[in-house]
């Protein structure tokens, strides 16, 4: 296998899961938010960008019997300031691979896809048939990428899934991760990091909407689960030579309120709040149906409690308490 990004936070992850199930694992990534320490002895190394065409290609020439591919950039407020950034490296990015792939022969790729596709919901919880309308640039970078899956699978037969991921929350629940994501703009780690003091305070978007609380909303998945289905997804596509699209979430939402009370029973600390305005387009809740995704793979999660999520974070953030 071929991981692209695999010294990131949630490639990382993957690359262990399929390391785990004995593949012989090859991570590409070019380190600019993967980290050294995120990488196995196991796997081997090869540091390159997606942009490198020739360099991509000859390293697919190495055989490899399927690519997953992690290597987006992802915050979506900064897609919506600098979106050539985002199309540089998710779109053309993409087709390097895709083209690279279709020239050397390789027939199955996991993508790492988003929610982000679907925009405001409609109705909750989101299956993968409620109508697809993102809201920020890098959710239309990862349906375009969508798209572009389906004509190469048609006019290539490159067989692809597309895992329309919630929010990715918590680490490797044995500890066997511990690099920080750079400048982590996600919920948790940002609890994380207010915990560890790295950081003075958290900011709450928001205590007034529709929810028991007042705050937020969102199916937090836990990174293992993720990796479990990149696993699941890849030998899907390879033996029944279908593609496939689905949401990974835990179908429970946990709010940003009880984020932080979990965090702060766990970690014995204070983590202050300040309670700032809502931020424009966010929904009160967004929870995903994952129905799909167990009536396929037959995967669930198993680790995407409040627990385990809080816990196996602050296993790793706790080391760089300040």
């Amino acid at each position: 296998m071929l991981v692209i990004g695999g010294a990131g936070y949630i490639g990382s992850h993957v690359v262990r899961e399929l390391l785990d199930r004995s593949y012989r694992v090859t991570v590409y990534d070019n380190l600019s938010s993967g980290c050294r320490e995120n990488l196995f002895p196991e796997a081997r190394f090869v540091q390159g960008d997606i942009g490198q065409y020739g360099f991509l290609r000859d390293t697919m020439l190495q055989g490899f019997d399927g690519i997953v591919h992690l290597a987006a950039f992802k915050a979506a407020g900064e897609s919506m300031i600098k979106p050539e950034k985002y199309s540089v490296n998710n779109i053309t990015g993409t087709l390097n691979i895709l083209n690279a792939a279709a020239e050397t022969g390789i027939k199955t790729v996991v993508f790492s896809s988003s929610a982000a596709v679907y925009g405001n919901p409609e109705y909750v919880p989101l299956d993968e048939r409620h109508p697809t309308n993102p809201i920020n640039y890098y959710g239309f970078t990862k349906l375009e990428i969508e798209r572009f899956l389906e004509w190469y699978d048609r006019l290539k037969g490159v067989k692809y899934a597309a895992l329309r991921y919630f929010n990715a929350a918590g680490y490797d629940v044995h500890g066997r991760i511990s690099g920080l994501e750079k400048n982590p703009a996600n919920l948790l780690p940002v609890v994380m990091e207010v915990a560890a003091g790295m950081r003075d305070s958290l900011s709450i978007f928001g205590d007034d909407y529709d929810t028991p609380d007042g705050t937020g909303v969102r199916d937090y998945v836990h990174v293992n689960d993720l990796a479990a289905a990149h696993a699941l997804a890849f030998e899907y596509c390879a033996e029944k030579a279908e593609s496939v699209t689905l949401n990974l979430g835990s179908e429970s939402g946990i709010s940003v309120q009880e984020m932080v009370d979990e965090s702060r029973r766990i970690t014995n600390q204070p983590i202050p709040v300040i309670v700032t305005g809502r931020r424009a387009g966010d929904p009160s809740k967004l929870v995903a149906s994952a129905a799909l995704a167990e009536k396929v793979l037959g995967w669930k999660a198993r680790f995407s409690d409040v627990k385990t999520l809080v816990e196996s974070t602050w296993n790793v953030y706790k080391k760089y308490r300040q």
